[in-house]
């Protein structure tokens, strides 16, 4: 029951959409395991393109792995409560409830996209392997889009936004920390 709201929330951005979203946050404990799913096979993936760049963080796969997870939940723990901080500093809980709301629906469905890649990445050959690669990021970058795309309607519902300030917004909390995250580790290794 809980797959089939999550899939009608992904695909349908119609009226009945609230009802659904508020269906989804009535069930925490799916919710909550869809998450951990995320967390899980992101930071598999993420140990996969460490590996793929020879970017290795630790000799043990595991322990790499393990520290791929532990940084992919503490940032999204860092978003998320930095983005219920800052709704209820400017009084616009409403606005930054829905942008959660569809990150997490956006991570969760990430999640259920990267597992027919881990596979293949873990045990093919390297032509296979490069070509899971390329179209695994042409379809997280289409998800990505996909959320901004979502995001930018539901926050403008709620507030008065200009485009250019959600893409200042866009610019400063998702491209920027990323890059130095990889500036970052570009120096130590």
């Amino acid at each position: 029951k809980y797959f089939y709201h999550l899939f009608r929330v992904f695909f349908k951005t119609t009226l009945k959409q609230r009802q659904t979203q508020e269906q989804l946050l009535q069930s925490p404990v799916p919710s909550q395991f869809m998450y951990t799913f995320f967390i899980l096979s992101a930071g598999l993936y993420i140990n996969f393109l460490l590996e793929y760049f020879q970017l290795s963080i630790a000799d043990n796969f595991w322990l790499q792995y393990g520290y791929c997870a532990g940084a992919l939940a503490a940032i999204y723990l860092v978003k998320y409560i930095g983005l219920k901080i800052t709704g209820w500093l400017f009084n616009v809980s409403d606005a930054t409830d829905s942008y959660i709301f569809i990150v997490f629906i956006i991570n969760k469905m990430l999640g259920i996209f990267l597992l027919p890649f881990l596979p293949l990445l873990a045990f093919s050959a390297d032509t296979l392997h490069s070509s899971a690669m390329i179209i695994s990021w042409f379809g997280i970058g289409l998800l990505l889009i996909y959320r901004f795309i979502l995001s930018y309607g539901a926050v403008r519902k709620e507030v008065k936004l200009n485009s250019f300030h959600f893409i200042l917004y866009i610019l400063g909390f998702e491209v920027i920390p990323l890059l130095l995250i990889y500036k970052l580790l570009l120096l130590i290794f």
